[in-house]
């Protein structure tokens, strides 16, 4: 199937404010993810193995946090110079009021960045989010978009019905073609979910906005375009115009946007792969520094959990995940957790259902959150310590606590 003229653009969101203080210095696609990836290593790799090479990163906070990791597109081959990587940033002085500065929502990048688009001249514009973890062959898409005649394709997976209130839900009927469209719905009515993959026609999306953009801006405040995210007015109107169509992700697909689902997807990986690394054909592709091997040392106990390179274990550690460098001292014990580079837990300390962030050290005798044996993926179950913070000797953090970078507590 031709692929040329295919223009992705990866938005990697704002301020990412229900990951807490995990984000309060990084972009979220920056987060790790099974101990040696990021989160926007997912979108990038599913590009490369879909053949599609031009590719647009837009980040609208931390930038500099997302340069360093994706290395100007080099682990995926987009470093050249026709086509290729580009990272997108807010700007001043570029275009009108609602043009300039920080987005509004993911909508209402699309529409900032509009005339860039149209100069690319792309047939189709793939538009994905950075939130994910998944495996998809991106001109699978395409192809029913094509097939379809369709002004935008929504590619779609299922979650529980608990889960499917956080997401924009969808509905098509026997032909796919998107009948019901809601955002984010208190009691929802199906399982089937937006899995933030959009496939579009930019003359349509862009005929879309404009006309959206004219209808909202005269209730809006300067500056802003109204058009919020997608789920708010441009996928319900586009809906209405009965163009858009449905095409169903097969395997796994997981939202990390927030604590305790980031915490679940971790889990699922313990005792299987869940169909993201295993086939050899489609790896994930990163940008990772070279570390010396794990050591695992006498006395040393671990069960179902994953070990990054440069650990060293001398404690217990269970149904857990610990990154690269990862201290865990004689006598310590982790469980339920996922802790990032280079901490350390020290000896007697106690790590349970906690998320904790690179640098950060549990001293001796310290407590970091609580048992929780009803297994609950609640927020208040879960404790996340900021980057760089230090929990003293003998200290206690309950569970559901929150502690800033650079806290001693």
């Amino acid at each position: 199937m031709a692929r040329n003229r295919i223009l992705a653009i990866i938005q990697a969101g704002g301020a990412g404010s229900r990951m807490d203080v995990l984000t309060r210095e990084r972009a979220k696609p920056a987060l790790p993810f099974a101990g040696v990836y990021q989160l926007v290593d997912f979108p990038l790799s599913n590009l490369y193995h879909s053949g599609i090479d031009d590719v647009w990163l837009s980040v609208q906070y931390q930038t500099a946090s997302l340069d360093e990791e994706v290395a100007n597109g080099r682990p995926w081959d987009l470093d050249r110079d026709r086509g290729g990587f580009r990272l997108l940033t807010p700007q001043q002085g570029t275009g009108s009021p609602d043009e300039d500065g920080f987005a509004a929502g993911n909508a209402d990048v699309l529409f900032r960045v509009r005339d860039q688009v149209a100069a690319a001249e792309p047939e189709l514009l793939l538009v994905l989010s950075a939130d994910h973890v998944y495996r998809f062959d991106y001109t699978d898409a395409i192809a029913t978009h094509r097939a379809k005649g369709a002004d935008c394709t929504i590619v779609t997976s299922e979650v529980a019905r608990a889960e499917a209130s956080n997401h924009a839900t969808v509905r098509s009927n026997r032909q796919g073609r998107v009948t019901d469209f809601s955002y984010k719905p208190k009691r929802p009515t199906t399982r089937t979910v937006a899995a933030e993959v959009f496939v579009y026609s930019p003359e349509a999306l862009f005929a879309e906005l404009d006309v959206l953009h004219h209808e909202l801006t005269t209730s809006t405040a300067l500056g802003d375009s109204g058009l919020g995210d997608f789920g708010e007015h441009l996928l319900p109107r586009l809906v209405e115009r009965g163009k858009v169509y449905e095409h169903p992700m097969r395997g796994y697909w997981r939202d990390l946007g927030r604590p305790e689902s980031y915490l679940a997807a971790h889990r699922d990986l313990l005792t299987q792969d869940v169909g993201l690394f295993a086939d050899p054909a489609w790896p994930i592709m990163t940008r990772q520094p070279q570390r010396s091997p794990a050591r695992v040392h006498a006395g040393a106990r671990i069960e179902d959990s994953l070990v990054s390179p440069g650990c060293q274990v001398r404690g217990v550690v269970r149904r857990s995940v610990l990154g690269p460098g990862v201290v865990v001292d004689e006598g310590a014990r982790i469980s339920d957790s996922v802790v990032f580079a280079d901490a350390v837990v020290c000896a007697g300390a106690t790590v349970e259902w906690a998320i904790v962030d690179s640098g950060s050290r549990v001293e001796r005798g310290a407590k970091l959150g609580a048992r929780n044996p009803e297994g609950l993926l609640e927020p208040d179950r879960i404790a996340i310590v900021g980057r760089d913070s230090t929990i003293a000797s003998g200290a206690r953090v309950p569970a559901g606590a929150r502690l800033e970078p650079g806290t001693s507590a």
